[in-house]
C-alpha cells in the first residue's frame, strides 16, 4: 500500500526548504535533524550571500512557516536507524534521543548559570565554552533548551532535580514512519582541520578556520561579533586569508568547495568594518567567484586594505606572538615571509555523512557526496549532494521536494 507522505533527513536551509515546499502542497512531511535544533550551518553564519542578511532573518521566517503548517511533524534529536520497504512505501525507524526539558518555552538561562561545569562549545568550534543546559542561539527552533547529559556533573544534577522544567526520567524512544519517497538534506561539514599541520591548523591558537571566523563576526558568537585574536583577546591589525586550505588537494580534498573564496571576500569585509585600518591580504591558486558574485569580488578587491596574492602558502610557523606566513608567488617568481595577527584558512566542505555508514543504500560520486537514485524516490538536495551557496541550497531543497512529490503521486 503506497503512501504520499515525505520523509525530509537534514534540517539545514535546504531540508527545511524541501519540507516547506511539499507541505505547503498538502503533503504530510517528517523533517528529521539530530542536533537539538534546525537551521544547519546557516544558523552559525555572521551573514550569508547573496544578500548578506544574518541568519536570523532567513531561518525566523521559515521557522514561523514550520510553526504555521500541520503538515510538517518535527523530530529534533533524532536519526534514521533502518528503511525498509520501496519507493511509494518506506517503513522508516528513528530514534529520537531525550531533550529532557518541558515542552513549552521556558527560560531557562538562570538555571544553566548555576552549573558548575563548562563544556567546549561545539557550535562556536570550541573558541567558547557553554553550561549543560543551553539554546545555541537566541532564534533557535524549536525554542527550547536542551539538557547535555554527557556532561552533568553530580551536583548539577541535583541543582536540576529541583527545577520543575527539568525532566531527566524522559526516556529514549523509537518510532516507525511510513513514507513513499525520501529527500536527503544531510548538509556539509568543515574537512577536518588538525590533518592541515602545514598550515598550522590545530598549533597555532590565531590559525582559525572560516567557520571560526564567522563565529567571531556574529553578534551572538563567543566575543559578541567582536573580531579578536583567541589567543589574547587584542584586535588584529594585519590578517591573511589562506585559500583552498585543503580542498584541490590530492592529499585531501581534489575539489574546489565552491564557496570559500566568496565567504573569504565577505569575510575581509567584516574585518574592514571594523577595523578600516588593518591590512587584508587573501592567498589564492585561482580566486573563484561565480555569477552574480563577480561584482562582489571586484569591489573587495579594489579596497586599497586589501592585497591578494596568487600563491601557495608553504609553511605558516608562530613566533613572537605572531604568525607567520612563508608564499611562494606564482606572479612574481620568488619566496616571501611575513608575519600576521590572525590567519584565516578557508577549509573545504565534505559532505556531513562522509566516513559514516547510511541506513540506506544509496550512492556516493568519487568525492563521497551522495547521488539521488530517482528508481527509489530517494532524492538529494543542498551540500549532501555538492558544494553550494545558501541560494542554491534553497533551490536544491525545492527541486528535491518537487522530485519527491511526483513520485508519491505516481508522476
Amino acid at each position: 500500500m503506497s503512501t504520499s507522505s515525505i520523509l525530509v533527513i537534514g534540517g539545514g536551509f535546504s531540508g527545511i526548504t524541501a519540507a516547506l515546499e511539499a507541505a505547503e502542497v498538502g503533503h504530510e512531511v517528517f523533517l528529521v535533524e539530530k542536533s537539538p535544533f534546525l537551521g544547519g550551518r546557516v544558523s552559525q553564519l555572521n551573514k550569508y550571500f547573496p544578500k548578506l542578511c544574518p541568519p536570523s532573518c532567513g531561518l525566523e521566517i521559515q521557522f514561523q512557516r514550520l510553526k504555521k503548517n500541520p503538515n510538517v511533524k518535527c523530530f529534533t534529536l533524532a536519526e534514521v536507524t533502518a528503511v525498509s520497504g520501496d519507493v511509494g512505501n518506506y517503513e522508516v525507524t528513528v530514534k529520537v534521543r531525550p531533550r529532557h526539558t518541558a515542552p513549552q518555552s521556558v527560560e531557562l538561562g538562570d538555571l544553566a548559570g548555576k552549573l558548575s561545569k563548562d563544556v567546549e562549545d561545539d557550535f562556536n568550534f570550541g573558541l567558547s565554552t557553554r553550561k549543560a543546559v543551553y539554546k545555541d542561539v537566541p532564534f533557535a527552533f524549536p525554542p527550547r533548551y536542551v539538557v547535555d547529559t554527557d556532561n552533568l556533573t553530580d551536583a548539577d544534577q541535583a541543582v536540576l532535580a529541583q527545577n520543575e522544567y527539568i525532566d531527566m526520567g524522559e526516556k529514549e524512544k523509537d518510532i516507525t514512519l511510513n513514507v513513499g519517497s525520501i529527500v536527503i538534506a544531510t548538509g556539509w561539514k568543515p574537512y577536518d582541520v588538525t590533518r592541515l599541520t602545514l598550515l598550522g591548523a590545530g598549533q597555532i591558537t590565531d590559525c582559525i578556520t572560516n567557520m571560526q571566523m564567522e563565529r567571531l563576526a556574529s553578534p551572538n558568537g563567543p566575543t559578541n561579533g567582536k573580531i579578536l585574536r583567541p589567543s589574547d583577546k587584542t584586535e588584529p591589525k594585519r590578517i591573511a586569508f589562506v585559500q583552498c586550505a585543503g580542498s584541490r588537494d590530492e592529499n585531501h580534498l581534489s575539489y574546489c568547495s565552491y564557496i570559500c573564496c566568496m565567504a573569504s571576500l565577505k569575510q575581509a569585509e567584516y574585518v574592514l568594518e571594523q577595523y578600516p585600518d588593518a591590512e587584508v591580504s587573501i592567498f589564492y591558486i585561482d580566486l573563484r567567484t561565480p555569477g552574480r558574485y563577480e561584482n562582489f569580488a571586484r569591489k573587495v578587491l579594489a579596497h586599497g586594505k586589501v592585497r591578494a596574492v596568487k600563491g601557495k602558502v608553504a609553511e605558516v610557523k608562530e613566533e613572537a606572538g605572531k604568525v607567520w606566513l612563508t608564499v611562494e608567488d606564482a606572479v612574481a617568481g620568488n619566496k616571501s615571509t611575513d608575519s600576521f595577527d590572525l590567519v584565516v584558512l578557508a577549509t573545504g566542505m565534505q559532505p556531513s555523512v562522509a566516513g559514516q555508514a547510511l541506513p540506506l543504500d544509496l550512492p556516493q560520486n568519487d568525492e563521497g557526496f551522495l547521488v539521488s537514485d530517482e528508481a527509489k524516490g530517494i532524492f538529494v538536495a543542498g551540500c549532501a549532494g555538492r558544494p553550494l551557496d545558501v541560494m542554491k541550497s534553497a533551490q536544491s531543497g525545492t527541486a528535491a521536494a518537487m522530485k519527491a512529490i511526483q513520485t508519491v503521486r505516481g508522476r
